[in-house]
C-alpha cells in the first residue's frame, strides 16, 4: 500500500484527489493539509510514502514545505510531487532544487496522476515527460552551484558518468541499457551506485547534480 498525503489549500481539489486515489487498491490517503506548515506536521505524524504538494498555498508555500520535508532525516523515504497550474510555472525550478521528485500539472489525466505516484514511490522520479526535462534543463541553466557538484562527481567511474548523463536526458533504465549496450539490471546497478556516491535521494536529484556539475548542459542530448 502506497500511503499518500494531500497538500492543497482548496478543499474541493483535495476531495477530488482523495476520491481518485481511493479507487485504487494500492493507494491510500493518510492525511490532508491546507498549507505547507500543516503538510510538514502531517508528514511527520503519518510518515507518508508520497506527498502531493501544491506550490501556491497561503502561509507556508509548497516550496518551503518541500525543502523542510526533504531535509528531515526522519522523512528520508518520503517523496514529494509538486502540483502546479501551468507547465511554465517558474516555481517548479525551485521545487525541484528543493528536493521534489517531480511535478504534475493539475489538469493532468487521472491515470497520469496515479502513474506518477507509483513511479515516484518506486524511486524513478518524473523525468520521462519532455516537459519535465525542459523544466529541469531550464532550471539547471540558472544554477550557480557548479563547483560543488564538480568535486562530488570525482568519485564516479567513467561508466557511472555515462549513466548519469543518460539519466539527465530522462532515460529509463531500459533505455540506458540500450544506449550503453548493457543489461537493464546492470544499468539499474550503476544508477543505484551513482545515487549512493552522490547522496541523491532519487533520479530527480541526479539530474540536478548532472547539470550543476557541468557534466551535461541545457539542451544536451548524447
Amino acid at each position: 500500500m502506497i500511503r499518500v498525503l494531500l497538500a492543497d489549500d482548496q478543499a474541493l481539489v483535495r476531495s477530488g484527489f482523495r476520491a481518485l486515489l481511493g479507487s485504487q487498491a494500492d493507494l491510500s490517503v493518510v492525511a490532508e493539509a491546507a498549507d505547507g506548515a500543516q503538510a510538514v506536521a502531517a508528514a511527520r505524524e503519518h510518515r507518508p510514502d508520497v506527498v502531493l504538494m501544491d506550490i501556491r498555498m497561503p502561509g507556508t508555500d509548497g516550496i518551503t514545505a518541500t525543502r523542510t520535508l526533504t531535509a528531515d532525516p526522519d522523512l528520508a523515504a518520503t517523496r514529494v510531487i509538486v502540483l502546479t497550474t501551468f507547465t511554465d510555472d517558474s516555481y517548479v525550478f525551485d521545487a525541484i532544487r528543493g528536493g521534489a521528485s517531480g511535478f504534475l500539472v493539475k489538469d493532468s489525466e487521472p491515470a497520469d496522476l496515479i502513474h506518477a505516484i507509483r513511479v515516484v514511490h518506486g524511486g524513478e522520479a518524473l523525468l520521462a515527460p519532455a516537459v519535465t526535462r525542459t523544466l529541469i534543463a531550464e532550471f539547471a541553466a540558472r544554477s550557480r552551484s557548479g563547483p560543488a557538484g564538480s568535486v562530488r562527481l570525482g568519485d564516479l567511474t567513467e561508466r557511472e558518468r555515462e549513466v548519469l548523463a543518460e539519466v539527465a536526458a530522462g532515460c529509463s533504465n531500459d533505455e540506458i541499457a540500450v544506449r550503453l549496450h548493457m543489461s537493464p539490471t546492470t544499468a539499474k546497478t550503476h544508477v543505484s551506485r551513482t545515487m549512493a556516491k552522490l547522496g541523491a535521494r532519487d533520479r530527480a536529484q541526479l539530474v540536478v547534480l548532472a547539470y550543476e556539475s557541468g557534466l551535461v548542459r541545457p539542451g544536451w542530448r548524447g
